[in-house]
């Protein structure tokens, strides 16, 4: 009762602000870091339609650096399309940006958070995010304060980059203000984490007992056996608690794209991986017959988990994706063996050679395919033809994918694999580049990804917001996951599982 109190009292505060523009843009910006603006959408449509409806036709509304910048990214984090030109103001006679707005730093934050939205072509909004990214780190090293810690947080993790969910508590501290909705928001924000916190028990729960009574850990030796890892992908991907069931099935697929990846990367001989990839293509229990027996196991087990996630689709949405599901996980098994064989002949290929194919072995297509189907939104035969061919918005979350993985300074916990690395390719190509170089260039890359990504989300695309929203969350996820220590463990991942997972928030 609590809880749909304080629901109601945000509802309220929403709705009275008006025509208020900037603090509308601020309840929202603060819902949307604290982690509940599912409870929300309605609400914020209402007031992000006014406001892209001001920012078309209105010319002098933009006289706060602050507001415009945080109009702008709200708008285009939601699927607006806002012309980057609305920052041309910014500019002195000469072309260059004006030297008094190095003097305000809350505007500089918001125009650096708006940045990260940049598409190709954007040339000034990259230029501001440059330029904003220079006078923060100026500013900042020569104070020490609260503010300063903000401008370090916003610096290392732009919201448009970052996980709402894993930077929520963080924000909480430091969402302070004499305003009374400030409060309200604190209050729902807490009671909201302690709720879903106890759903997440839950799930790891029953992930725990479906990894167990799979056997797969127990029978494949030399495989990885991490499945509150691997489940960790679907609590980031998919925050909204009322998709929990979507969150346990997601956690099967992307449990055996790792396993499959071992016996490719580890464990199986050329052609014994040659054998198994042509059973996946073909999808016989013939063709199975001849594989050894830990390759069966690992079959029966995929083709289980297929039937199973293919007949809760159908029952649940109407469609069999049956043949969308095979036809993914024979691209991946078939980018795989491509792999293999390189190593096995000693080969490098040319970069952009291993980076196609990286991109398919990734295993984002595969997940991405299987949660395209489990959400059930705008199931149609022309957006399966879509899903199916792998488009830009899954094919840029998996090259930003393949590209962290290969920089990652160590290897997987316990793995030491045959998988080969981009920045491996990069420098045999262009001899005499140092690793430096090649790491900038890899980041580089990485970068101008993002604006192909962000390109995509824009309305209008074949998908529903949910699953635009999660092709995000993978991408946001992906510098989590591929961040390893000198003790081959990710620090940062297995802080933010704690803190979600088993900390609770006082009151």
């Amino acid at each position: 009762m609590e809880h749909a109190q304080k629901l109601e009292e945000v509802r309220r505060a929403l709705k009275e602000v008006g025509e208020d523009t900037l603090e509308a843009l601020l309840m929202i910006d603060a819902i949307q870091r604290l982690g509940i603006d599912y409870h929300f959408h309605g609400e914020i449509e209402v007031v992000l339609q006014r406001l892209h409806t001001k920012f078309n036709t209105v010319s002098d509304c933009h006289n706060n650096l602050y507001e415009l910048a945080l109009g702008f990214r709200l708008l285009r984090q939601e699927g607006y399309y806002v012309s980057a030109d609305v920052f041309n103001n910014l500019k002195d006679t000469e072309g260059k940006l004006q030297e008094k707005l190095s003097q305000d730093i809350k505007g500089l934050m918001g125009l650096y958070e708006a940045s990260q939205l940049c598409i190709k072509g954007e040339d000034t909004l990259e230029e501001i995010g440059n330029f904003s990214s220079q006078l923060l780190n100026a500013w900042n090293t020569h104070n020490d304060h609260s503010q300063a810690r903000i401008v370090r947080n916003t610096l290392g993790h732009p919201h448009h980059k970052s996980l709402a969910k894993f930077m929520a508590k963080s924000f909480l501290s430091d969402f302070q203000g004499t305003d009374g909705w400030v409060n309200v928001f604190r209050e729902l924000a807490k009671m909201d984490f302690n709720v879903v916190k106890s759903i997440h028990q839950k799930e790891m729960l029953q992930v725990s007992k479906w990894w167990k009574d799979l056997g797969l850990a127990k029978e494949l030796k030399f495989a990885r056996n991490q499945p509150l890892k691997w489940y960790m992908w679907p609590l980031a991907v998919l925050p909204d608690p009322s998709l929990s069931e979507q969150r346990v099935e997601l956690t099967k697929p992307i449990s055996l794209v790792y396993i499959i990846d071992d016996i490719f990367d580890v464990h199986g001989t050329l052609d014994e991986l040659t054998l198994f990839t042509e059973a996946v293509n073909r999808w016989e229990y013939a063709a199975v017959e001849q594989l050894p027996d830990y390759m069966k196991i690992c079959f029966n087990a995929l083709n289980g988990i297929t039937n199973e996630i293919s007949s809760k689709v159908y029952n649940d949405h109407g469609w069999n994706p049956m043949e969308s599901l095979r036809k993914a996980w024979a691209c991946l098994c078939n980018a795989f063996l491509v792999e293999a064989k390189w190593f096995a002949d000693g080969h490098v290929p040319k970069a952009d050679e291993y980076l196609k194919n990286g991109v398919i072995s990734s295993g984002v297509h595969v997940v991405l395919v299987h949660m395209f189907f489990l959400l059930g939104h705008g199931i149609t035969k022309r957006n399966v033809d879509v899903v199916d061919d792998f488009p830009e918005i899954i094919s840029s979350v998996a090259k930003i994918l393949r590209l962290w993985d290969d920089l990652g300074s160590a290897k997987d916990e316990n793995q030491d694999g045959h998988d080969g690395s981009y920045l491996e390719c990069y420098m045999k190509e262009k001899p005499g580049t140092s690793i430096e170089n090649a790491r900038c260039h890899v980041m580089h890359t990485i970068s101008e990804t993002w604006k192909s990504l962000n390109n995509e989300c824009l309305a209008p695309n074949p998908f529903s917001t949910c699953f635009t929203k999660a092709c995000l969350n993978v991408a946001r996820m992906v510098p989590l996951m591929y961040s390893y220590d000198d003790n081959r463990c990710l620090p940062s991942l297995e802080e933010h599982m704690k803190s979600l997972v088993y900390e609770s928030v006082s009151s």
